[in-house]
């Protein structure tokens, strides 16, 4: 074995071990689904012209609760500059606002002084025509919100009830400067995830793990033994009233349950499996073997069965818990 096929042997191993380590961790993000030519793993922001740069700060914090964080400008632009990106010459120097939207991309804002460009908004189906999605959890309490705040709603809120976005909530509304932008929900996922697809979009109310520089915004030990032991009693309880409300103390509204033959997002879908579970055995409970917990990680080893069989089937659940909630499980039965 020459050293450059033990050099990639050796690399390979290693490459192995780090991915299975992300994986229990929680850290794992489909890493090779960065863009291997130029590197790209995100977008970082969106970036929009406004006539105004005061009053559009004004509506994306006051109105939408972002934070403003940097500010750059007036900058001048020579005239070199203002041709290789299509400006006009007379349009003056430019200040930029950069804007710190909840857990997605950045929205990066532009106002010129003494702006020659057009000054209306695109159409709908003219090229060019862009618009910014807020995701939210409620789409009916973030309509009515924007509704108190004078903002244009154009329309109502739509359910797609088929194919591939089944379970999305979407409608558009208006900036005070005539920009469209989009709330979206879909607390359960979308249809597409059903069919176990290779790749997942992302979607920002998967809020990713993230690396802690302290252990004071981690869940206590205490803490997350008290979810998992709520996370077994939403399995064991009968009444879909009282399981409801467990779910909703316990788990993230779009939860995700991945087991070796399924994938179920969401209360409803968690809820119709625990139901088929006690139906075919209605005197089984689970109880629990070993618990473990590490950072905001667990792990519970379990068994199922009746009084007189209580070991019938055993297995492990590994636990992802984020803001206080479990937010991913992982089902292994032996």
């Amino acid at each position: 074995m020459n050293t450059t096929f033990k050099q990639k042997v050796n690399n390979l191993i290693r490459t192995s071990l780090t991915l299975g380590i992300l994986f229990v961790s929680g850290l794992y993000h489909n890493a090779f689904s960065q863009q291997q030519n130029v590197g790209i793993i995100g977008i970082d922001h969106v970036g929009i012209n406004v006539p105004n740069l005061e009053k559009a700060v004004a509506f994306f914090t006051d109105v939408l609760k972002f934070t403003p964080v940097t500010q750059l400008g007036p900058v001048s632009l020579d005239d070199n500059w203002k041709k290789n990106n299509y400006m006009q010459l007379g349009t003056g120097a430019v200040t930029i606002k950069m804007i710190l939207a909840g857990t997605g991309a950045n929205i990066e804002l532009f106002e010129y002084q003494n702006n020659q460009g057009n000054q209306q908004q695109p159409g709908g189906d003219d090229i060019g025509a862009t618009h910014i999605a807020f995701y939210t959890n409620d789409i009916t309490a973030g309509v009515a919100y924007l509704k108190s705040k004078g903002v244009k709603v154009l329309g109502d809120p739509f359910l797609m009830p088929s194919g591939d976005t089944e379970g999305e909530s979407w409608v558009y509304f208006e900036t005070p400067w005539g920009s469209k932008m989009e709330l979206v929900s879909y607390p359960n996922g979308k249809g597409y995830e059903k069919h176990h697809p290779k790749a997942i979009l992302w979607s920002p109310k998967n809020n990713e793990i993230k690396s802690r520089s302290s252990d004071s915004n981690l869940p206590s030990a205490h803490e997350t033994q008290t979810l998992i032991k709520q996370h077994l009693a939403i399995w064991n309880e009968k009444n879909l009233s009282k399981r409801n409300v467990l779910m909703n103390q316990v788990y993230a509204p779009n939860i995700e349950m991945v087991d070796r033959h399924f994938v179920a997002t969401g209360y409803n879908e968690i809820n119709e499996f625990v139901n088929s579970l006690q139906q075919k055995n209605p005197d089984y409970r689970f109880r629990t073997i070993k618990l473990e917990t590490h950072h905001n990680i667990a792990r519970l080893f379990w068994q199922v069965g009746s009084t007189t069989r209580p070991n019938a089937v055993s297995g492990m659940d590994l636990f992802v818990i984020q803001n206080g909630k479990i937010q991913q499980l992982y089902v292994f039965v032996n």
